[in-house]
């Protein structure tokens, strides 16, 4: 008798291991049938028979440290440009001079594990990644410590912390981002595109009213009109190709899962 196993793709063994999930979600949101919604590119990363011997919450764990990892090791990747204002591509970040904001590689990152891990385990992975930079120098350009996100100024008032707004949305952007990777955006052109662009916007709608409070407002213009020049505007171009790249990322590992050998 031949093993069933050898005629069941990865995606049919990916959702036995996923039927016990339940998932809630509008139909007209969800791009797959109901038996593969929740299963997500995480699902096909860890060989099948590794999985099995380890069990299913190890497997969990590992992905999660993996996608901190990935997103630390991003935010290194820096190009460092004094004095000018040189938006690049993807991953390399420029400290500009008009913005205390620099372009990082997180934010590709953060749309990429996302993605990748679904909800739960995207929205774990960068809180683990934030937990981590509060001891390590994991942020963008070694930076680390809770004055990150608050500190207080030599007269003792309270101070935020001008890229802490955008360090949390990454975890809003992870989770939304998950989510609708779960419902099979992540598996058509569009959809990807539309999912990154969503959780791209979450991001700001924390970073931007967050710079807005720590830069304050001068007799020229407010705190929103300053937030906005100094941390929304300079980075549309660059975010724009970030998140096309995520999108083609997601289709071409998609693409490639689907020619994979069924049992590995």
């Amino acid at each position: 008798m031949v093993n069933s196993r050898r005629r069941e793709g990865p995606q049919s063994l990916a959702v036995g291991r996923s039927l016990n999930r339940m998932t809630i979600a509008h139909p007209r949101m969800s791009r797959v049938p109901v038996d593969q919604r929740g299963i997500t590119l995480a699902d096909f990363l860890v060989p099948i028979r590794l999985g099995e011997r380890v069990g299913s919450r190890v497997r969990h764990v590992a992905l999660i440290v993996a996608g901190a990892i990935f997103i630390a090791l991003c935010a290194q990747i820096t190009i460092v440009q004094t004095g000018q204002t040189i938006p690049l591509i993807a991953d390399y970040r420029i400290q500009l001079a008009s913005t205390p904001v620099p372009i990082t590689g997180q934010t590709l990152a953060v749309l990429l594990v996302g993605g990748s891990l679904g909800l739960r385990r995207g929205l774990l992975s960068v809180g683990l990644y934030l937990a981590a930079g509060l001891l390590l120098p994991v942020y963008a350009g070694g930076g680390s410590g809770l004055d990150t996100f608050v500190n207080r100024s030599e007269g003792g008032a309270i101070v935020l912390g001008a890229t802490g707004g955008y360090l949390i949305g990454f975890m809003l952007a992870a989770a939304v981002t998950g989510r609708l990777a779960e419902l099979g955006w992540d598996r058509h052109i569009l959809g990807a595109v539309a999912a990154m662009l969503i959780g791209n916007v979450v991001i700001y709608l924390v970073g931007v009213p967050w710079l807005a409070a720590a830069v304050g407002s001068t007799p020229e213009s407010g705190a929103i009109e300053r937030a906005v020049a100094l941390g929304l505007t300079p980075f549309i171009v660059v975010d724009a190709l970030k998140l096309l790249l995520a999108a083609a990322a997601f289709l071409a590992a998609w693409w490639a899962v689907g020619r994979r050998p069924a049992e590995r």
